[in-house]
């Protein structure tokens, strides 16, 4: 793997924060610098007090300069002075002129004051005699760098963090647009859009996110392939299958008219039926969880529906009782004729089946809370709790049990679930308090249609 990813990010991270460390060190000096002189009003104030001073000491009026300095002191709450520098060379040396242009007793108020020392300087303002010197400590609000404290914060802390959310917003949309892409592409290929594919909504970016996304694409390509194979096979053994049943079926019924042997006849007429309703509800059950449809795009009465399948469940089943409680009415909106029917069908038949002969189902239709419930109580002897789920899956008969009389496959309530899901509802399963398998439908009474 070529790590495109890794080389974008290392240069991202370590070239962006020396340029980052680089840039706010240069900023931080910069202002520093432009924040170290006194404003230009305040050194006009000093070199004001200096003129005033030299004026006052030229006019000789020693009184006058001292009520001065006393009044600039109390007005500025600092010290000031007038200071005359007699500078004596001993030893034979000599002054340089250097030396005498740039002999001071204070700072020039031109000059950079450093904003780190605690105490504020002297500044000295020279007469002309250049003996004679105004010098006063800098008074507090001439200082400069009032705002040098939350300046630098704002350099050290806050710009910085500014920047690096930029980086990490940025690099975070870098990150997460191709995973975005293959989120939403892996969420319409589990809703059934199989021709979903990332690749080319990355364009011709080439790192390992790319290649992941490639990857996906080439999954997809193939399950999608599969599917459709699958699909067609059991299209196929659809028609393979009823094919020939078809024709046994009407061989049966031509021996039927040429008076064969009855029973042989009816064996056999009865064993294309049970192929027949396992090929159809296999399938059935095949599309329901490989498609997983949504089937509500109608509305009918729970009570007619239910109704009806307990007569023909009486007519079929002469020897058990069904004791049957049902509201006059039972509106449901956004469901399935079709499907829930089966679904109930597939229910009532299953208790009967494990129903003794001359024993009991019990059927209910309630209203609780917002939905309607469904109960089909058997008279048989119960399910074990810890197959209480599995009786949901498909071919699944309880083991040891005696299967003599039943029909079907094991087919029955795992596609009674399916369908009844399919529609917006929930099936489950219990043992009821005196004995036998209590199966309960949920249905909403107003399900959102999607």
């Amino acid at each position: 793997m070529n790590r495109r990813l890794w080389w974008k990010l290392c240069a991202t991270l370590v070239l962006g924060m020396l340029a980052l460390f680089w840039v706010l060190s240069h900023l931080i000096w910069e202002t520093e610098e432009a924040m170290s002189f006194i404003a230009e009003s305040h050194q006009r104030t000093l070199r004001s007090y200096g003129a005033q001073a030299e004026a006052l000491y030229k006019a000789g009026n020693e009184q006058a300069l001292s009520e001065w300095l006393r009044s600039v002191q109390e007005q500025e709450d600092t010290w000031a002075a007038v200071i005359q520098s007699d500078l004596t060379p001993i030893a034979g040396s000599t002054f340089s002129q250097r030396f005498i242009e740039g002999f001071g007793l204070g700072r020039d108020v031109s000059w950079k004051i450093h904003l780190y020392f605690a105490e504020n300087p002297t500044m000295d303002l020279p007469f002309s005699d250049g003996r004679t010197h105004f010098v006063i400590q800098l008074p507090e609000r001439m200082r400069p760098g009032n705002y040098w404290s939350p300046s630098r914060m704002l350099l050290q802390v806050a710009l910085p963090f500014a920047v690096l959310l930029v980086v990490c917003l940025l690099l975070y949309r870098h990150l997460m647009h191709p995973l975005r892409r293959l989120e939403l592409a892996t969420r319409r290929f589990s809703e059934g859009d199989y021709s979903a594919r990332v690749g080319s909504a990355l364009g011709a970016r080439k790192d390992e996110l790319a290649g992941l996304a490639r990857a996906f694409d080439n999954m997809a390509e193939r399950t999608q392939e599969l599917i459709e194979h699958q699909r067609q096979r059991l299209s196929d053994m659809s028609h393979e299958l009823r094919t020939p049943l078809t024709r046994i079926e009407m061989a049966v019924s031509l021996a039927e008219q040429q008076q064969g042997d009855q029973l042989l006849l009816d064996r056999i007429r009865g064993e294309c039926n049970g192929m027949r309703h396992l090929v159809e509800d296999a399938l059935t059950l095949s599309w329901l969880e490989n498609e997983s449809p949504v089937l509500r795009d109608e509305s009918l009465d729970l009570t007619e529906l239910v109704d009806s399948i307990v007569d023909d469940a009486r007519f079929e089943y002469p020897q058990h009782q069904l004791h049957v409680q049902l509201p006059a009415s039972a509106r449901l909106g956004n469901s399935s004729h079709r499907a829930l029917g089966q679904a109930i069908e597939n229910v009532v038949r299953n208790a009967l089946d494990h129903t003794p002969r001359g024993g009991s189902v019990q059927v209910s239709l309630a209203e609780r809370s917002g939905a309607w419930l469904l109960s089909v109580a058997d008279g048989g002897a119960g399910v074990p709790g810890d197959m209480l789920e599995r009786i949901f899956q498909p071919f699944f008969r309880l083991p040891g049990g005696s299967n003599e009389g039943r029909s079907g496959f094991g087919l029955g309530l795992a596609l009674a679930r399916r369908q009844v899901q399919a529609t917006g509802g929930s099936l489950s399963a219990s043992n009821g308090a005196q004995g036998g398998l209590v199966i309960e439908i949920r249905l909403p009474r107003e399900t959102a249609q999607t």
